[in-house]
């Protein structure tokens, strides 16, 4: 021990080496590059063990996303055969509808025609005289000129005075004013119908390519 300013320290002294005996650094160093090399070894190892791991893993989950794959498309095939399928029933069943429809009208005609006979000329004069009638019922545009017909009378102002052609002016306004909210109205209810349709088609047209 040394003493310095009233504090004592201790200085390591390096241990003696007995006499006689001689030390190996070549071996000394040998064994601590050797240790280096087996924990660099080691080191090696660990890191191609965890890519190896990460390595099988990848595999693994790509095995699983090809099989999922595989699966979804086997899905979606099954699907598309069971719609087709469905629609070819639909066509099936459409066109059986139809023709029996239409060997109904058929039969009915058929129907019609013996019992027209069987029940003579005279009620088959009687019943091709209305069929007559009904082909000739107003068409829409004959309908229409006889409401204006109606609707639209002469006026007979000859003989009104200056007051009472005030009061049929002011008369004929007032209708005239009526016919307009009555035309708007039905403008707007036309318009909210359109729109209707418009929408449902447009929904309908999505829920078909869904």
């Amino acid at each position: 021990f040394v003493y310095i300013s009233h504090t004592f320290f201790y200085r390591p002294t390096a241990p003696k080496i007995p006499d006689g005996e001689k030390v190996d650094f070549d071996d000394i160093q040998k064994k601590r590059q050797n240790k280096d090399l087996m924990e660099l070894q080691s080191l090696i190892d660990a890191h191609f063990e965890c890519r190896k791991q990460e390595e099988e893993e990848l595999i693994a989950l790509k095995e699983r996303i090809e099989k999922r794959r595989a699966e979804r498309a086997e899905q979606q095939r099954i699907r598309a055969e069971k719609d087709k399928e469905r629609q070819a029933r639909r066509e099936a069943e459409r066109m059986r509808k139809e023709e029996a429809d239409a060997q109904r009208k058929v039969d009915d005609e058929t129907k019609k025609k013996i019992a027209l006979t069987n029940m003579g000329s005279g009620f088959s004069s009687h019943l091709q005289r209305i069929e007559q009638r009904r082909g000739k019922k107003q068409t829409e545009r004959e309908k229409k000129k006889k409401v204006l017909a109606e609707r639209c009378k002469p006026l007979n102002i000859e003989s009104l005075s200056d007051d009472s052609l005030r009061e049929k002016a002011k008369e004929l306004w007032e209708w005239l004013h009526n016919l307009e909210a009555i035309k708007y109205d039905h403008c707007e209810k036309l318009k909210r119908q359109r729109y209707e349709v418009v929408s449902l088609r447009n929904r309908i047209d999505e829920l078909q390519k869904q």
